[in-house]
């Protein structure tokens, strides 16, 4: 059976000169030329680093995208992942037509809708109304065609009370369930949408992916989805390809790509201990994570506690301020929330150190992040700390050995079985 290609890369390369722009470029453009006429290879293209933004590097050139090549059959869904800086939204940007690539082709057949940025291609002057047929315009669409849809985009969006106010006068929130409803709906063959979705909230997140769902398996449509949501990628694409450091090093099963990515050590490193000393109003100082004996960790056993330690500054106007923390698995699902009322516990303004235990067989062998609050709800966010703390679940000869390769869940639940 012969496959139906809506889209294909063709060692697409992307390189990038490093420093103030304009610095050098007269020359640079001359030494081009003068190749060119001569018949000669752009002699830029030999040279430049690898895109790991963590080393120096000795070159002026970075490759921001190296070689790249897959094709996409229409009606797939074509997850790409990677950590930040792999390239993802470089590659985006190239099959969306926003910029060119410097080797290599992109071959579409059909209109493209991209999404790779809050408000992309909004006028922020312009009320979401009118965005609306500006970007239909811009997608090649008869105004008769945009009306049709008009009011299946605003309801599917939920801002029908601003839909006729200036859209610089939108949360960021807004207006990317704007630009994803104008963006779905208009009817692309081809729907490209980076990591915005996480500006969203939940219920439209959800929306988001349902949508897209039915695009691609009722509408036969395709989409290209960036995201470091992995529950997500798993969920929704058919098909996955892994970026690391401008390169694709990986191409096929969701689920392998998935594997693959949690297993290059992109989570590697992990963070045992956050020290804030410079700050002076209420807020956290310092949070660690030990084990029964006090000592510092990032790797636990299933059969061991977990202690988290909480040193936090509160100044008398936030007496009555909420602490907590939410517990996130490498896959980005929420496994639990644990919060406190400081009002029901302190008294008077200081210096206070709270533990906090993870009992022993509860968590399932995987990889974990700590999210830190401290807030008043509804009112204010006092302090904030994301993913400062990381840590592992290891495996250590409970029976989860007998389930290799299965996704056990989040936690190991004591349900209390008796024999009636």
């Amino acid at each position: 059976m012969k496959k139906d290609i809506i889209l294909k890369a063709e060692n697409i390369s992307k390189q990038y000169r490093l420093g103030q722009v304009g610095t050098g470029t007269l020359s640079h453009d001359v030494n081009r030329w003068w190749h060119q006429i001569r018949g000669k290879d752009d002699p830029y293209l030999k040279i430049g680093d690898t895109n790991d933004r963590s080393t120096k590097g000795t070159s002026d050139y970075v490759w921001a995208l190296q070689d790249i090549n897959f094709e996409v059959e229409r009606g797939e869904v074509l997850g790409i992942i990677g950590k930040n800086g792999a390239g993802k939204s470089t590659l985006l940007k190239i099959l969306s037509k926003v910029t060119a690539p410097t080797t290599g082709s992109i071959k579409s057949r059909g209109r493209i809708a991209s999404l790779l940025e809050v408000g992309t291609g909004f006028n922020g002057e312009m009320t979401g109304r009118e965005n609306i047929f500006l970007n239909g315009a811009i997608l090649g669409m008869t105004k008769k065609e945009i009306a049709s849809k008009l009011d299946e985009i605003i309801e599917f969006s939920g801002c029908q009370r601003y839909v006729d106010t200036p859209v610089k006068r939108y949360s960021s929130g807004m207006t990317v369930r704007l630009a994803f409803a104008v963006a779905a709906f208009l009817e692309p063959e081809i729907l490209v949408i980076d990591e915005v979705l996480a500006v969203g909230d939940a219920e439209f997140q959800k929306k988001a992916i349902g949508k897209m769902q039915d695009i691609s398996k009722g509408e036969g449509r395709t989409v290209l989805f960036v995201s470091h949501n992995m529950a997500a990628i798993k969920q929704l694409c058919t098909k996955t390809i892994m970026m690391e450091n401008g390169i694709m090093v990986f191409e096929g099963n969701t689920n392998e790509g998935i594997d693959y990515y949690l297993k290059s050590n992109q989570y590697g490193g992990y963070v045992n201990q956050y020290i804030n000393d410079t700050s002076k109003g209420s807020g956290f100082r310092k949070l660690s994570l030990v084990d029964d004996k006090k000592d510092l960790r990032t790797e636990f056993g299933f059969d061991e506690s977990i202690f988290i330690k909480i040193e936090v500054k509160i100044d008398e106007s936030h007496l009555k301020a909420h602490l907590g923390f939410r517990l996130v698995d490498i896959k980005g699902r929420v496994i639990f929330t644990s919060e406190i009322k400081l009002g029901e516990r302190i008294k008077s303004a200081g210096l206070y150190e709270f533990e906090v235990k993870i009992p022993e067989q509860f968590l399932v062998p995987n990889q974990f992040n700590l999210t830190f609050g401290l807030h008043i709800p509804n009112l204010e966010v006092i302090d904030y700390k994301q993913d400062c703390l990381s840590f592992e679940i290891v495996e250590t000869g409970s029976d989860f050995n007998l389930y290799s390769g299965n996704d056990y869940g989040c936690v190991f639940v004591d349900c209390n079985w008796k024999i009636i």
